[in-house]
């Protein structure tokens, strides 16, 4: 029996530990032992495997079952995919249930392909096949000369060996390259020759990447990049489930799950997925955007690296709803293409930006404690402005005037959902009639009097921790206002500073106060001093 492949997939597990933090060993005896030994168990010939009842399926009915039990079981489809539980998993269940090929049709970032290389979850752990087959032969109904010579020859006797079921997913990304005998097979020149085989002896053949899935799983990614000539020659894949190479009398049934994902843009501009194989294709499921600030945040916290060298990271939640929002609002945005998207990957990377600029300040200041503050914001920039796809009028603004102005859009609506909206006004019952209104400067009178009688305050992302608060504390009345709608102690400085100017950030957006931006220094003032500073400047200044 062939134990190679089996050493290769499971001897990486040496050492790590389960969920109960113990580590893989059973008796003593490491996981590849372990395993080994029931390997050695198996059947190893077509005459054993008949003798021990095994029943062979199909990948696709074998899909079926194995589904069907997971659920019986109240089991997770599909770990790590967030927000798709009442849309895309139970169209994929149903195409599924209906042994259905799958097309995932999606903008960028919308987890299509992770949902394909979760696939092989739902195969048997281990499928027999017959040993050396290049296609992974039945070993009850082999199709390829070889095993059916064999089993001509030696019958029951034929060696069997185990396929692991990460072995039996394959996939291709479609690009204007990609050639019939990569996905199909060609004629072998070099076998031919070696074997003194006829170009026409199907042993001469060298099998594609989809031959060598067979009883598996193969994947297409971005179906429209492949060039038109080439998807014709995926019909009778789809529909006879055999393959044809080089015009040769050779058909070879194949028994194969195929899923394909494609963007809607390149769909329908810059590719395009020819009539009949759209046909073909079963099941269209439309993947989407998280619809809920809660699932985003719960996605870009699986996935962002946010563990630095030990010391302590304090997120706050309305940080986290900011970094969310700005992909929110890029994906309403007039100056963001909207038919491109705008991938999940944006606040991912944000937020990387966000921590490590918060840990260079620890660096730098000597602080055991990674806090985030809004001045650090800017510096998530980079990893958005690679992400969005403008419109003209978004490049004659520029991706970085762009990504700033998606970023006070976004405290601006978050400011709201923590502070009272500064822009609200209430109606005075009294001796005022009712079509007149009068602005609530109860909330923010003192701060913006501060501002007006000619103060001003000036922050960096470099500043350690005592010198940012005490200079946010500066500003009258804000503290106070802090800690009433943020509910945060005195004694908890990280928090209560950076809330302090989230605050007055907040306020600047809903154009309270002003604020300017130079280099990494952030200076807030008086709004009404800064308009008649500015009108005295001339170009030179």
């Amino acid at each position: 029996m062939c134990i190679a492949f089996f050493r290769k997939r499971v001897y990486i597990k040496i050492g790590e530990r389960n969920k109960n933090n113990e580590e893989y060993v059973y008796n003593g005896i490491d996981v590849f032992e372990h395993q080994l030994r029931n390997l050695m168990n198996l059947p190893g010939t077509i005459g054993a495997l008949r003798k021990s009842g095994y029943k062979i399926l199909s990948v696709k009915d074998e899909l079926r079952k194995n589904l069907i039990e997971k659920i019986n079981r109240h089991e997770l489809l599909f770990p790590g995919i967030i927000g798709f539980e009442e849309t895309v998993i139970p169209a994929i269940v149903n195409a599924i249930l209906a042994k259905h090929d799958i097309m995932l049709l999606g903008l960028r970032g919308q987890a299509k392909s992770r949902i394909v290389r979760q696939m092989p979850s739902l195969l048997d752990e281990y499928i027999p096949v017959i040993k050396g087959c290049e296609i992974n032969d039945d070993p009850y109904n082999p199709v390829c000369k070889r095993c059916t010579d064999m089993v001509h020859e030696c019958g029951e006797a034929v060696e069997i060996e185990w396929l692991h079921r990460d072995a039996r997913l394959g996939e291709k990304l479609a690009t204007p390259d990609v050639t019939i005998a990569d996905l199909i097979g060609d004629i072998d020149p070099i076998k031919a020759a070696s074997q003194r085989l006829h170009y026409s002896h199907e042993g001469a053949i060298h099998f594609g990447i989809i031959p060598r899935t067979n009883r598996g799983i193969f994947a297409i990614n971005e179906l429209p990049d492949l060039q038109p000539r080439i998807q014709v020659g995926l019909f009778n894949i789809m529909q006879e489930k055999d393959i044809q190479i080089r015009g040769f009398n050779v058909r070879i049934p194949l028994d194969i799950f195929i899923i394909f994902t494609a963007n809607p843009e390149d769909y329908t501009n810059r590719g395009n997925i020819i009539t009949p194989l759209k046909d073909r294709i079963d099941s269209q499921i439309f993947t989407h955007y998280p619809r809920t600030i809660e699932d985003a945040i719960n996605i870009t916290a699986q996935e962002a690296w946010t563990s630095r060298n030990g010391r302590e990271i304090i997120i706050p939640q309305y940080f986290k709803e900011i970094i969310e929002q700005i992909a929110f609002e890029a994906r309403k945005s007039e100056f963001v293409d909207q038919k491109s998207g705008v991938s999940q990957r944006l606040t991912i990377a944000a937020m990387e930006n966000l921590i490590s600029n918060a840990e260079r300040r620890a660096i730098l200041t000597n602080e055991p404690c990674l806090m985030p503050r809004i001045c650090d914001l800017p510096q998530a920039l980079p990893g958005m402005t690679g992400k969005v796809e403008l419109v003209f009028e978004g490049e004659q603004e520029g991706p970085l005037k762009v990504g700033k102005a998606l970023i006070g859009k976004a405290v601006r609506e978050i400011f709201k959902t923590y502070f009272p909206d500064p822009l609200q006004r209430k109606v005075s019952r009294t001796h005022i009639p009712e079509t007149r209104h009068v602005p609530e400067d109860a909330e923010y009178g003192k701060v913006t009097a501060w501002f007006e009688a000619g103060n001003k305050i000036e922050i960096s992302d470099d500043m350690p921790l005592d010198n940012y608060f005490n200079e946010l504390d500066k500003v009258k009345g804000l503290r106070e206002i802090t800690k009433k709608h943020m509910k945060i102690a005195d004694g908890n400085k990280y928090e209560l500073a950076s809330a302090m100017e989230f605050a007055l950030d907040g306020l600047h957006q809903f154009s309270k106060i002003a604020k300017d931006e130079i280099d990494h220094i952030v200076e807030y003032k008086d709004l009404v001093g800064s308009i008649f500073m500015s009108r005295g400047k001339t170009e030179d200044d």
